[in-house]
C-alpha cells in the first residue's frame, strides 16, 4: 500500500481526533482547519509551509494566510497529527498519526532527506527503558554525504589530481 493510500485510510481517525478535540475545547470547527488537514494527509512525504499553501490554493481552491496555517500546524503538533522536523536550514513537516517513529538520512552536503525503516532501531528505541517516561515514539537522524555528493567530491579530487 502506497504512503498516499495509508494517508486516506487514516484521515477519518485523525478527523475524529481533531473533532473530539475542538469540542472538548469549545474551539470552532472551521473550514480551514478541515481543509488544512485534508491537504497534510494529501502530501507525501516531508513538506514545507509554502509547499502546504501552494497545495491549498492550487489543488483545493481554498487559499488561507500563513499564519493560519502555522497556527494550525501548531495545533496538529500538539494533537500528534504532525510532527515538525528541522532539518539543515530548513522546518519540514510530516503527517505522523500512526508512524510517528522513523529515521531520516540526511546529506550534509546537499541537503536531501531520506526515510530509513530499520528493524534494529526500532528494536533498540522498544528495549530501551527510560525512568518516568513513556515513549510514544521517536525520529532520528543521522547525517553523511549521499552518494550522488560522494561521487562528485571524488569527481572533483580526481579532476584535481589530474590538473595539478
Amino acid at each position: 500500500m502506497k504512503t498516499n493510500e495509508k494517508k486516506a485510510n487514516v484521515f477519518p481517525a485523525v478527523e475524529r481526533i481533531l473533532d473530539s478535540y475542538l469540542e472538548m475545547n469549545s474551539h470552532r470547527k472551521t473550514p480551514e482547519r478541515y481543509a488544512i488537514l485534508r491537504a497534510v494527509y494529501s502530501l507525501e512525504g516531508h513538506f514545507t509551509v509554502d509547499d502546504l499553501g501552494e497545495k491549498l490554493a492550487e489543488e483545493y481552491k481554498f487559499p488561507v494566510s500563513r499564519a493560519t496555517l502555522y497556527n494550525t500546524l501548531n495545533l496538529f503538533m500538539e494533537l500528534r497529527l504532525v510532527i515538525r522536523h528541522r532539518f539543515q536550514g530548513a522546518t519540514k513537516y510530516e503527517a505522523c498519526y500512526a508512524d510517528n517513529s522513523h529515521c531520516h538520512q540526511i546529506c550534509t552536503v546537499c541537503g536531501k532527506v531520506t526515510e530509513v525503516k530499520s528493524a534494529e532501531v526500532s528494536q533498540a528505541i522498544e528495549a530501551l527503558r527510560l525512568k518516568r517516561f513513556r515513549k510514544d515514539g521517536y525520529s532520528l537522524y543521522i547525517y553523511g554525504i549521499c552518494s550522488t555528493c560522494q561521487a562528485a567530491i571524488t569527481r572533483h579530487k580526481n579532476s584535481k589530481i589530474k590538473h595539478d
